[in-house]
């Protein structure tokens, strides 16, 4: 037996999701597992590092795949990705030790969420970006932001039902760039919670057009109330960007935004 760790991207427009599910076909782990079954000759099962929402991208999803021996990792890679769809790729792949597992060891990930506040979306970028014509305030949603940094129960900021799993997670950076009008708000902590990054992203936004202020933060997290926090931002503005298996609390790095169209 060998286990493979594989970098995975796509583009999760048309898709129910990661997770496989029994009522459709168009899952990202569904589809993977098919075709490499195919190839190999017997049923797989691939292991993501999470599951991210039907329309969330990833730039980065990580798997493991535990195959019965040794293949060319090259040739493996070639012919899987020749039989994907366009929008979904290996774009890597990781001989690794028996036993890892893609989300038992994944040490920390990084989101982050795509926005574009000009009168009308740019036309190629719509897809991949929340369109939100707004005038916000940046320094009010840092401030709100600052507020959600450490350690918490996050129940405000998830859809989870309640008592279902723990809601506890670090959030080491939250990081918002902006850019004319393109922002880009990135996440990085131990982990996520279901619609986690999206209600944040939400409630910063009720930030940045005043509808709710900065110091509402620490009574809405220790609320425990979903209802409390901002509205589901739309999934297409959500890319899974990194999983960290070797992870440190970051430094805060200016990234310059070089994919969105001007």
């Amino acid at each position: 037996m060998r286990t493979y760790k594989l970098t995975i991207t796509y583009d999760g427009s048309k898709y129910q999701g990661w997770q496989r599910q029994i009522n459709t076909d168009l899952t990202i782990q569904g589809i993977l597992e098919r075709t490499i079954g195919m190839y190999v000759g017997y049923n797989v099962e691939i292991n993501g590092s999470g599951r991210t929402d039907a329309g969330v991208h990833a730039q980065g999803q990580v798997s493991s795949l535990v195959l019965r021996g040794q293949v060319d990792m090259h040739e493996f890679m070639t012919t899987i990705n020749r039989h994907l769809p366009e929008d979904i790729k290996i774009a890597k792949m990781e001989l690794m030790k028996n036993g890892f597992h893609a989300r038992h060891n994944a040490q920390g990930k990084r989101y982050e969420y795509y926005l574009d506040t000009r009168e009308k979306p740019d036309v190629f970028t719509r897809r991949y970006s929340f369109h939100y014509p707004h005038e916000l305030n940046v320094e009010a949603m840092e401030k709100a932001a600052a507020y959600l940094i450490g350690t918490h129960e996050f129940d405000s900021f998830t859809d989870m039902k309640p008592g279902e799993k723990s809601t506890r997670r670090t959030i080491d950076e939250i990081r918002i760039e902006r850019e004319a009008n393109k922002i880009r708000i990135v996440y990085k902590g131990n982990g996520f919670l279901y619609h986690m990054v999206r209600k944040l992203t939400g409630t910063l936004l009720e930030v940045g057009i005043g509808e709710k202020d900065p110091e509402e933060i620490p009574e809405i997290l220790a609320a425990k109330d979903s209802s409390r926090s901002g509205f589901l931002a739309p999934a297409r503005g959500l890319f899974l960007r990194e999983v960290y298996y070797k992870y440190a609390k970051p430094e805060p790095v200016k990234e310059e935004i070089d994919w969105l169209d001007a």
